[in-house]
């Protein structure tokens, strides 16, 4: 049996988390090296976008984890205890983490990500009007620029397309302009729609 219809199956078609209906996929719950052979969840983009970090955590959405921590999938169990860790300083996520129970197993494998620790907020790359940026977009340039070491001068309103983001600082993308590769500070970046 495939894992998606095996997912599908056990969890009735819905997110294993929240118990949405669309925009199904698996998430494999890192770390990959864990002894557990199916590590996999079906979760909802929703859901997929904030256990990731490329959306801000919604509180109310994770509501949801009150269902979910009695789930009796390990994976589904791992996933609920490290998102309640990130709200660990609201009441209610502190509650239910004081009902939740993992074996000493489950919870060494819930900890390797390393959700239990920090105030769990999320830096994200944005834009000049708070617009979140993911590798790939294209963005116009909202001020002109001066190149350092080099003779370049990039005008305002300039595209630079497909860029990446600088994975340890939020406030830094790289792109190409005029076949150049240079780093932008995101304060003088407009995301295009």
């Amino acid at each position: 049996m495939k894992t998606l219809d095996k997912l599908t199956e056990r969890s009735g078609n819905q997110c294993e988390l929240c118990a949405a209906t669309e925009n199904l996929s698996i998430y494999d719950v890192p770390p990959t090296a864990s002894n557990l052979s199916d590590r996999e969840i079906l979760v909802c983009e929703n859901c997929l976008n904030q256990i990731e970090k490329k959306e801000e955590l919604n509180a109310n959405h994770w509501q949801c984890l009150s269902t979910s921590i009695w789930n009796e999938n390990i994976p589904v169990q791992v996933v609920s205890w490290r998102m309640l860790n990130r709200f660990r300083n609201e009441s209610w996520a502190a509650d239910l983490l004081d009902m939740m129970y993992l074996d000493d197993e489950t919870l060494d494998w819930a900890k390797q990500t390393g959700d239990h620790e920090g105030d769990g907020s999320i830096d994200l790359h944005k834009d000049c009007n708070g617009n979140i940026l993911i590798g790939g977009d294209t963005v116009t340039l909202i001020k002109d620029l001066d190149v350092k070491g080099s003779t370049l001068n990039a005008k305002i309103g300039t595209a630079v397309r497909n860029i990446r983001l600088v994975h340890d600082n939020t406030e830094q993308i790289e792109g190409k302009i005029d076949g150049q590769q240079i780093v932008i500070l995101t304060k003088y970046v407009k995301k295009q729609s």
